[in-house]
């Protein structure tokens, strides 16, 4: 999972050449720890307890479940696409759920897809009309990249810090894709889980991740100091705000919308949108959801029939 996380926290301020790629993965990986523990909390509850009944939630059905979405993730990274580890995780857990024809429609329905619709909509707009203020040049913008320009190094500081604040708000909605069943079948709780698993999205970022920050950082649109501010301060914010709901949110989508509103000021909407690249993700986007409810369902039906 960390080699999707890795794209939408550091993707922007390596996309600036602002930091190398190794530099990256050690800041990612210590944030994503202190958000898991901090924050992580009220994801892990509603995978754990809100979706599946506890009653079918096993140690095989957790595993299976867990696979699932790993094998999903694994397809995303192969293909350097940074990919949703709440929307797989969710997946499998509705393969899951139909398996056994009982799950919790309401949670998904009216509180988890809302806000994937919602959100990245948000982040898009948002990041759109903030970076509209400073892009292009005119007249009348003129005295802010004066100002942008006589602090080049403190926004360049900036830039990592809002980088660091996105890895921290990883570590508090996507830690618990994983933690969040191990809980709800009972094998570890709910403090040692998170602190288990966070440290291992590193090593994800550093196994698998590379090509999701190339894809991310320079494919879609080259990112400056003031516009990877700009990203990484929208959709950190807007994850935080999904983790106190205690939504699984996928924060790849929210801060690939975010680059997207960035190349529609830069390169209009309509070529952003009919990139090669833009395209690629979109696709991937809604094959690996589908991919992972498949796979749980015909694993459980495989194991209950062994």
């Amino acid at each position: 999972m960390g080699a999707s996380g890795i794209a939408p926290s550091f993707a922007a301020v390596f996309g600036a050449r602002l930091i190398k790629k190794d530099r990256a993965i050690i800041l990612f990986s210590l944030f994503v720890v202190l958000g898991a523990i901090v924050l992580g909390r009220n994801v892990s509850l509603t995978l754990g307890k809100n979706l599946l009944p506890k009653e079918f939630l096993s140690f095989n059905t957790a595993l299976i479940v867990i696979s699932s979405a790993s094998l999903s993730l694994f397809l995303a990274n192969i293909l350097n696409i940074p990919q949703s580890t709440s929307q797989v995780t969710v997946g499998a857990i509705t393969g899951a759920g139909l398996y056994f024809k009982h799950f919790y429609f309401k949670t998904l329905i009216f509180k988890i897809i809302p806000t994937w619709i919602i959100l990245p909509l948000l982040a898009y707009v948002l990041t759109f009309l903030l970076y509209r203020i400073i892009y292009p040049a005119r007249p009348g913008n003129l005295h802010i990249h004066e100002k942008l320009f006589a602090h080049d190094k403190k926004l360049k500081i900036t830039a990592v810090l809002m980088s660091c604040y996105v890895a921290f708000a990883i570590g508090s909605n996507n830690v618990a894709n994983a933690v969040g069943l191990l809980f709800g079948a009972g094998i570890v709780g709910m403090l040692p889980g998170l602190i288990m698993v966070a440290p291992i999205f590193g090593i994800g970022a550093f196994l698998l991740g590379k090509g999701n920050l190339d894809t991310a950082g320079k494919e879609i649109v080259p990112l400056g100091m003031a516009s990877s501010n700009i990203v990484s301060f929208v959709t950190a914010t807007l994850l935080i705000f999904a983790s106190l709901l205690g939504v699984p949110q996928s924060l790849v989508q929210l801060n690939m919308c975010s680059i997207f509103a960035v190349g529609s000021l830069k390169n209009g909407h309509k070529v952003t949108i009919d990139s090669h690249i833009a395209k690629k993700t979109f696709i991937i986007w809604a094959i690996t959801p589908l991919l992972s409810l498949t796979i749980s369902y015909f694993l459980l039906f495989i194991m209950h029939k062994i």
